[in-house]
């Protein structure tokens, strides 16, 4: 009578090592390659310049200031009321405009500082705590400044000033 093995008995006792060795290789090659990546500055941007070698720019290569002038807005105090009780906003800021235009911008000042004063006082005190909402509030007041004055006349809002109580 014949013995017969099984196949599969056969084949538990030795195992190929080609797949360990393969995965140590692409690990090693992807550590390598991500070390260069990040030295190079493919990658997070590269390294900061030593603070030793300090880099001053060649006079040729300065651009040449933007010619702007900065109109105050007057101080602006609201009275805001949440369930706590009323508090108080005290807001103050300045206008960035090409000096070409900082005359009628002054002129008409009256005119922002009512657009501002009616915005502000629409605002909830919630939505001031909010983390973002200086952000979004200053670029909703910037758009009804650019259009009470004109196009081109304003750049920018900028906040002095922004106290609550």
């Amino acid at each position: 009578m014949a013995i017969t093995e099984d196949p599969v008995s056969q084949d538990t006792g030795k195992r190929s090592k080609l797949p360990l060795i393969l995965g140590c290789v692409l690990a090693l090659s992807g550590a390598g390659a991500g070390f260069y990546a990040v030295q190079s500055g493919l990658l997070l941007g590269g390294s900061a310049p030593d603070a030793d070698q300090a880099v001053i720019p060649d006079a040729a290569h300065v651009t040449a200031m933007p010619d702007v002038a900065f109109v105050p807005i007057d101080p602006i105090v609201i009275s805001l009321s949440n369930a706590g009780g009323p508090g108080h906003l005290r807001f103050r800021a300045q206008l960035e405009v090409p000096s070409t235009y900082a005359a009628e911008v002054g002129r008409l000042m009256p005119r922002v500082v009512d657009v501002l004063n009616s915005y502000l006082r629409a605002i909830q005190l919630e939505d001031v705590r909010e983390p973002s909402a200086l952000v979004r509030m200053r670029a909703q007041m910037l758009r009804r400044v650019q259009i009470v004055t004109g196009g081109g006349r304003v750049n920018d809002l900028l906040i002095m000033e922004f106290v609550l109580n």
